[in-house]
């Protein structure tokens, strides 16, 4: 299967435009609060990726193939050029696409996610979404229960209930293609292409979060020549949720400062 026809949400007008992608298990609607902000200021989209929210169910997800999905979608909006971010997987997917594509990135921007090989530890993570019979689930609150067994964090089981959705016929489904996106996990823990990638590029990493590390900033700069690193304080890997004025501030400044 090639590229597929995401599913999207626009929001604001102006001659800017900013893609948001969000992370592993997410979808668009994650970033609902934040896009409305930025809708103030810029045309914004945010985007399902593929095996997500409502965008289809596939065999395969890859970072070859969540950009040119991207690639797809804004050829059908005649976009000319992007200010592209991406959190994440979602981030690695924003860096993969400008690596592919760099003439159609007007800014980049990276929310606490690495270039290279490697992920966080998903495991524990599958293993409790795995243990919900989704066909047979009585209520959401079964679902929280049964995730909670392995996933203490009651924020983190929030994020990842907002994946259960109705049946028009009654009982449970899941947005997200749970059964691809464990299949193509060591897909999403690859690195992206070692070549210079010359746009003007942050990466925002939360104070918190081990995923991003300062002292690496310059191992960035060999793939991202003008890559800058913002941190926000007191924040962990979802930082746009941890620090949301923080993170506006910042983010909004990098795409629409000279």
């Amino acid at each position: 299967m090639g590229a597929v026809e995401l599913n999207y949400k626009e929001y604001g007008g102006g001659d800017q435009c900013l893609i948001i992608l969000h992370g592993l298990l997410g979808m668009l609607d994650n970033w609902h609060s934040m896009a409305t902000r930025y809708g103030e200021k810029m045309k914004v989209f945010t985007i399902d990726q593929r095996d997500h929210g409502r965008s289809p169910h596939t065999d395969e997800l890859s970072y070859p193939l969540m950009a040119e999905d991207l690639f797809l979608f804004i050829e059908q909006n005649a976009i000319e050029k992007i200010n592209l971010m991406g959190h994440s997987m979602g981030g690695k997917t924003a860096m993969f696409f400008a690596s592919q594509y760099p003439d159609l990135i007007e800014k980049l921007l990276v929310v606490d996610m690495f270039p290279f090989k490697g992920a966080g530890d998903h495991l524990e993570i599958f293993e409790a979404l795995s243990a919900i019979d989704i066909r047979n689930l009585k209520s959401r609150k079964e679902a929280d229960e049964i995730l909670s067994f392995k996933i203490s964090d009651i924020g983190l089981r929030q994020f990842l209930l907002k994946n259960i959705d109705r049946n028009p016929d009654g009982g449970y489904c899941w947005k997200m293609n749970l059964k691809t996106i464990f299949n193509s996990y060591d897909k999403i823990s690859e690195g992206v292409p070692q070549k210079s990638v010359d746009v003007p590029t942050l990466f925002i990493k939360g104070a918190n979060s081990p995923y991003i590390k300062a002292e690496d900033l310059n191992r960035y700069r060999l793939i991202f020549p003008q890559a800058k690193l913002g941190v926000i304080e007191n924040a962990g890997h979802w930082v746009h949720a941890d620090k949301p004025e923080e993170f506006f501030k910042l983010s909004s400044e990098f795409i629409l400062g000279n």
